[in-house]
């Protein structure tokens, strides 16, 4: 009998056991190195998530733990990171990495052990090339770049351009690339690519080369690190061309760094703390209370990536690889922080970019660039309209050509 009671206290304690079982989510993210601002406040804005998920009660009555990884920024660490998350800590899915060139690296890792890996901020465009377990939140590469030629073409009427790049850099490189192809397609002309190298603090000999093109435009897409220093020493050198960037710039330390120089830049970024919805209000109230500090974009965008994960989580019919994997890929008009997200059939966000100022106080919001493809970008708005008008009015003209002639030879014809 008491051996009875003993067993069935055992099975009874192993049942609360497993009913009490954490789900684990990994997260590797770039928390020292180079780029651990970049990290540290895409991690802030998953842990508020998870935070808010678990004060709610958990998935199920479940909490979900954080598995976190630090890969300094190197995709080697990142490789080690993943791997001891998938064999080690046998973690459900992963969130992250941060940046282009680690998410490159652990892609593959995650797609072959059928985890699932959604980052917040990866934004190279080969990423999810890596397979159907591999999606992202954020807008992609091509699509910052186009955005950023687009505007400097359409809104600041730029005729030429010089690209300025990290050749250690798969983010640069994707946005440099995409922002020549449109700029040059929609008539404007790239008058010199040059390049440095990460960590680089020294750019004396590109920007005297810069300076004897006076471009009307530079587009620097870079991280706000090199960016800050080489943005003073151009000013520095009276060069008075506009400055352009990507989301890498969307720092406060920038503006610590470059001060003045960099008022009158212009940013494409994910997100704009000055909207009033109620939604992007109550993230920044709650980011505030929990970090002591203003979020940053990446804070939003970990906090959208980590909320499409959970809710993916929670409507999957079962804890495996397969069916939170399908559950993120089906993701469609997601109301978050940084827009309403829809995962196209490449796991790509679609979703509109914003295009933030550089003015005292920090990046302030100044226009809203909808989604386009390249394709859409054939012609500069207004230049596409006027074309179609055009067209519309050579038609026209041949119509009625075609029918003048036409009443003529009817009349001759009736004549006789």
């Amino acid at each position: 009998m008491k051996k009875a009671l003993l067993m069935i206290s055992i099975m009874a304690l192993t049942t609360i056991t497993v009913m009490a079982e954490n789900i684990k989510i990994g997260v590797i993210s770039s928390l020292s190195g180079p780029v651990a601002i970049y990290g540290q406040t895409t991690y802030n804005g998953v842990k508020l998530a998870v935070d808010k998920l678990n004060a709610a009660g958990g998935i199920n009555g479940n909490k979900v733990e954080l598995i976190v990884e630090d890969d300094k920024g190197d995709p080697a660490e990142a490789v080690t990171a993943a791997k001891r998350l998938i064999s080690e800590k046998k973690v459900i899915a992963i969130l992250g990495p941060t940046i282009s060139s680690t998410c490159l690296a652990v892609a593959p890792i995650a797609q072959q052990n059928k985890v699932p890996m959604l980052t917040a901020t990866g934004t190279n465009i080969k990423i999810t090339d890596a397979g159907d377990y591999i999606a992202r939140t954020c807008f992609i590469d091509p699509f910052q770049g186009a955005v950023m030629a687009k505007f400097g073409l359409e809104n600041l009427k730029a005729k030429t351009a010089v690209i300025i790049k990290d050749v250690n850099s798969d983010y640069s490189e994707g946005l440099a690339d995409e922002f020549v192809k449109v700029f040059e397609k929609n008539g404007g002309k790239i008058l010199d690519t040059v390049a440095y190298a990460t960590n680089d603090v020294d750019y004396s000999s590109q920007l005297t080369k810069v300076k004897s093109l006076n471009p009307d435009v530079i587009f620097v897409p870079g991280y706000y690190n090199e960016v800050s220093l080489l943005i003073k020493q151009a000013r520095d050198l009276q060069i008075k061309s506009k400055f352009l960037g990507g989301d890498g710039w969307d720092n406060g330390k920038l503006f610590e760094i470059a001060g003045s120089a960099v008022l009158g830049s212009y940013i494409s970024s994910h997100f704009s703390p000055e909207s009033q919805d109620p939604l992007i209000q109550n993230f920044l109230a709650d980011y505030r209370k929990s970090f002591k500090e203003e979020p940053s974009v990446l804070s939003a965008l970990g906090y959208d990536a980590a909320g499409i994960m959970l809710e993916s989580v929670k409507n999957a019919k079962a804890l495996t690889g397969e069916d939170i994997k399908n559950n993120i890929n089906a993701t469609k008009g997601y109301k978050g922080v940084t827009g309403v997200i829809t995962l196209d059939e490449k796991r790509n966000a679609i979703k509109s970019a914003f295009v933030l100022e550089a003015k005292d106080g920090g990046f302030k919001y100044y226009a809203t660039i909808e989604p386009f493809t390249v394709d859409e970008t054939s012609a500069p708005a207004g230049e596409a309209d006027s074309k179609a008008k055009k067209d519309n009015k050579g038609t026209m003209i041949l119509i009625v050509i075609v029918a003048v002639l036409a009443a003529g030879i009817f009349v001759a014809k009736k004549k006789k």
